[in-house]
């Protein structure tokens, strides 16, 4: 937990600039920014039906605290279906470590709207932005037509889907993926299960 709360302080390059402009001057055209919640991104989590798996996910890795704590963060939340088969077992004890390291996966330090990363996509020229998650992977953050589209280290991709949430500590974005190649997870889990018994 300690990693993840150092990861805090380290600047988002190439949207730094974005997320410190001024809201109030986007004209893209892209939707408002909705209004911020006085609720924390750990609260706004519980309550969103599409990101059930995901909250398992930060209870067994008993990092609901870091989501409660002051942040800001942005959470790249995959919705349920995303998680496929892999869901239940991440939400086991026995998967508890391999949980934390997805979480940290999903994360970055700061507060960022999707007004903020197409700003910065089109400061960049339309092509690519980079960010750092507080595992020390990083994301790429593409357009395709009008979605917003991230891309891991490892080759995973996820879009950017439904409504963000802007809670009091951060932003959650829905996406449609998991941002982490998922094919360890059940094989660790089916491992653990059929480990003979003492």
């Amino acid at each position: 937990m300690r990693e993840l709360m150092r990861w805090a302080a380290v600047p988002l390059a190439g949207l730094a600039l974005a997320a410190c402009g001024d809201r109030a001057d986007k004209a893209d055209g892209s939707a408002e920014t909705p209004a911020p919640s006085s609720r924390t991104l750990a609260a706004e989590l519980k309550d969103d039906g599409q990101l059930d798996t995901l909250e398992r996910v930060v209870d067994n890795a008993e990092l609901g605290s870091v989501l409660e704590g002051k942040g800001p963060y942005t959470v790249f939340a995959p919705q349920n279906a995303a998680f496929g088969a892999a869901g239940e077992a991440l939400g086991s004890e026995a998967m508890k470590a391999q949980g934390a390291a997805l979480l940290r996966a999903h994360i970055v330090p700061g507060a960022l709207t999707r007004q903020d990363i197409r700003a910065a996509l089109q400061a960049s020229g339309g092509s690519r932005v980079e960010m750092r998650t507080m595992s020390d992977s990083v994301l790429t953050f593409t357009s395709q037509g009008d979605a917003i589209v991230a891309t891991a280290s490892d080759g995973s991709q996820a879009r950017l889907v439904g409504d963000e949430t802007l809670a009091s500590n951060g932003v959650i974005q829905p996406v449609d993926g998991v941002l982490v190649k998922q094919d360890a997870a059940p094989a660790a889990a089916a491992t653990t299960a059929a480990a003979p018994q003492g």
